[in-house]
Order: structure tokens, then sequence, then C-alpha cells
């Protein structure tokens, strides 16, 4: 499967093995996590590899799986940290007020007088809400933006911008 890289997106990773007949522990980044066997076979990044997963059992933080040709713990660890990507066109089309991650970074930030802010470096996610990590020349390493409506009310993709009411001090 040879997909242009942009659309290629993130949807799981996995994060070690499962026992020792080379199950894996797998990490779903999908709204509905156990979707991710759906889209099956996932790929590496560059889209060289292609991995069938077949999910087995919910566990404490994802999901156990077998990917076919995986049968040895050894196997099943060397795959530790693999990200897995499906092509776009496999996904669901998101509502209006929905973004994949992957459409975001590299996206500039603009406040609401036009100023430009930064740059999206990455979406993160700690427990409350998203935030934009934003990275740009006048600021002094990375600053954090809560993504909720109220300080971040334009996503404009089209256009490649983000409009901004960042809170009082955060810049």
């Amino acid at each position: 499967m040879s997909v242009p890289k942009s659309e290629l997106i993130c949807v799981g990773a996995i994060a070690g093995s499962y026992g020792v007949r080379g199950e894996v522990r797998l990490k779903s980044f999908c709204a509905q996590p156990e979707e991710i066997e759906t889209y099956s076979p996932l790929t590496s990044e560059d889209g060289s590899q292609s991995y069938n997963i077949t999910l087995t059992r919910a566990v404490k933080g994802g999901f156990c799986g077998r990917i076919a040709g995986v049968e040895t713990k050894e196997q099943a660890d060397a795959l530790k940290g693999l990200r897995l990507f499906t092509s776009r066109d496999q996904l669901p089309t998101l509502p209006s007020d929905e973004y994949y991650h992957a459409d975001l970074i590299g996206v500039e930030v603009f406040d609401t007088g036009g100023v430009l802010l930064g740059t999206v470096k990455s979406v993160q996610n700690h427990g409350a809400s998203d935030l934009l990590e934003l990275t740009g020349e006048g600021l002094k390493g990375t600053v954090f933006l809560p993504f909720t409506l109220a300080v971040v009310p334009t996503v404009d993709l089209e256009q490649g911008r983000i409009i901004a009411d960042p809170p009082e001090g955060l810049f």
C-alpha cells in the first residue's frame, strides 16, 4: 500500500509484548478504541510495512492483540514503540468541530488581531482537554494553548490558519 505520508493518520501504537506467545499490548488513538481493528491492515509511518491486527481482549491501558507473523515474545518486543497508521480515506468523516491531530500540526496560529503567535508543533492531552503545543520565533520555548472553543474560536484548515483568543498572560 503506497499512500502519501500526508494521507496517513496515526491510529495506535504498540506498547510492547503481552505474555510469551507473541501477543502485543496495543494503544488505540481512535475515538472508539476497539475500532482500530477495523482499519487493519495498518502500516508503519513510511507505509513500507503492513500489519494485520486482531484484537484478542481488553487490558489495562489498551488491548491485547495478535499481529500476523508475530509468534514469539521477542518478535513482539521488537515492535515496541511502533506507531500504526491507516489511510485517511479509511477513517470516518469528522463533524465540522472535530479535527485529526495530524491536520493541525504545522498550522499557524494568529491572535484575534492578526498577530502570528506561533505554529502548532503537536497536540497534547494530559487528562482535562487538548492543548496545542506552539513554537515560534517570538516564544521562549513552547507555549501550551488550551484547545477549547473559548480560546480557539476558529480553525480554518483550508486557509491553513487558526485564530486564538489566548488567556491574559499566556504569551
